[in-house]
């Protein structure tokens, strides 16, 4: 039994190393799948914030990359120039026959007869079409107005110009004289000169005076007409800017920015007519605008 129970030294210290080793062996083996447990919930985890960073970063390259794409704002097809053309794609033979059918003095009013002129293939005008802009007129065409005629026979001879009464110092008996013109009509007429300091700038502002039907003005006419005009600032319709343009009758900021975009697209107004083709422009008062205008 002594044999078997007594031991050196040397060989209690390795009974120990070895029952620490097992013990230790016995604490792994139960706390290792816990712990590694525990590390794969963190890398699952890091790996979720990892996979959500990277999706941030493709979502914002994406919103950059489509901000920085060329940008196409409406535009009139029939100014379309080399460079215009060129930048949306067209070739040189495309841009070629639209500035051939330009110069013959027609105008493109349709996407179809864009291509028609152009020959461009439908893929190419499928994505530029909705960039077009015709002018309202032809987009929307207005009806003509029916004109009627004069029921008033005018049978006496016109008088010249030096034989017509100045329409700014005209009093009222004076107007009252005109077939059509009562009490009522001669002080309209008055009272809407003496509204500016100077009066009337052409015969045209009486179609301004309320209730002065276009007979009427006609008769006014044959005996006056405006010899002392009012002195008015009139600007130049190709240079005008947004706040020099709303100054005037009848013009407000959105008519203004309409006849700016107007003028680019033409490069620059030939007429003061063409203004009629402004959108949104107040086409009847026209001639009252024109007051105001020069080339």
């Amino acid at each position: 039994m002594k044999s078997h129970f007594q031991f050196s030294n040397q060989q209690r210290n390795g009974i120990l190393s070895l029952l620490a080793i097992v013990l230790i062996g016995q604490c792994v083996y139960w706390l290792a799948p816990n712990i590694f447990s525990i590390s794969n919930k963190e890398l699952s985890k890091k790996n979720n914030q990892l996979k959500a960073f990277k999706s941030e970063l493709d979502s914002l390259r994406l919103v950059e990359i489509e901000n920085n794409k060329p940008k196409i704002y409406p535009f009139n097809p029939n100014y379309i120039t080399d460079y215009k053309g060129y930048s949306l794609g067209m070739t040189n033979e495309e841009i070629d026959r639209l500035h051939k059918f330009r110069e013959t003095n027609q105008w493109v009013n349709s996407v179809k007869q864009f291509q028609d002129v152009t020959k461009v293939s439908d893929s190419f005008l499928k994505t530029i079409s909705p960039y077009f802009k015709f002018p309202e007129w032809v987009t929307n065409p207005k009806p003509k107005s029916q004109s009627f005629n004069n029921s008033y026979p005018n049978t006496t001879k016109p008088k010249s110009y030096t034989q017509k009464t100045d329409l700014n110092t005209a009093t009222e008996t004076q107007l009252k004289k005109v077939y059509g013109v009562g009490e009522k009509l001669s002080e309209r007429i008055i009272t809407y000169r003496n509204k500016f300091n100077g009066g009337f700038i052409a015969d045209v502002q009486l179609s301004e005076v309320y209730g002065l039907s276009p007979e009427v003005i006609e008769r006014i006419q044959n005996d006056f007409t405006v010899k002392t005009p009012r002195t008015i600032q009139t600007f130049n319709i190709n240079t005008a800017t947004r706040d020099e343009l709303v100054t005037i009758q009848y013009i407000d900021y959105e008519v203004a920015n309409n006849i700016i975009e107007e003028r680019t697209l033409r490069d620059g107004f030939n007429s003061l007519e063409e203004l009629s083709k402004v959108e949104d422009f107040p086409v009847k008062k026209i001639e009252i605008i024109k007051l105001y205008l020069h080339l």
